[in-house]
């Protein structure tokens, strides 16, 4: 099973390293000036703390995912049932066969959005966590390099400029 997340809450994550650097530099017109680019989505998706988040979520919700899909189906099939037996059956048990059909979905419903929450607010703390590595890594490749400035994506990056492996490389030997 493989979760997706919405790119919302990648934005929370490495937004802040760029606060971190003056904001003067960000508009120097000067050819000194030292720009490097980092892709926070391959940060997130690539770097072993990334993959270990992904199989957490996965324990952590798979169970939830698998009995939300069951109850789907089994009131799909009582929907399927009823119809079939509807033409048999007297009005007053049709119509609270239909009002207990409802109130299911009702449920499921209800438990899908909690589940969709529960998921997105789990997300966003495991991103949390990676983001606030990523911006101690992102700080040291700017001091060793001598960086004035570094932004997420961009419309176009030169390979010199991307710094996302060794941002990924530093990020996996954290211990």
């Amino acid at each position: 099973m493989k979760l997706h997340h919405s790119s919302k809450w990648i934005q929370a994550g490495l937004v802040a390293v760029i606060a971190t650097f003056s904001a003067s530099h960000v508009y120097a017109q000067d050819a000194g000036t030292r720009v490097a680019v980092v892709n926070s989505e391959k940060v997130f998706n690539e770097s072993n703390l990334a993959k270990s988040m992904q199989t957490r979520l996965q324990n952590e919700f798979t169970k939830r995912q698998n009995d939300l899909r069951d109850s789907a189906q089994k009131i799909k099939s009582a929907a399927e049932k009823l119809d079939r037996d509807a033409a048999v059956m007297n009005e007053a048990e049709r119509i609270r066969r239909q009002r207990e059909l409802a109130d299911q979905d009702r449920e499921l419903q209800r438990k899908q959005r909690e589940f969709t929450e529960d998921l997105n607010q789990r997300t966003f703390e495991e991103r949390a966590k990676i983001a606030e590595k990523a911006n101690q890594v992102l700080k040291s490749i700017a001091e060793q390099r001598k960086l004035d400035v570094i932004v997420q994506e961009a419309a176009y990056v030169s390979p010199k400029a991307d710094i996302t492996d060794d941002v990924i490389k530093a990020l996996n030997s954290l211990k």
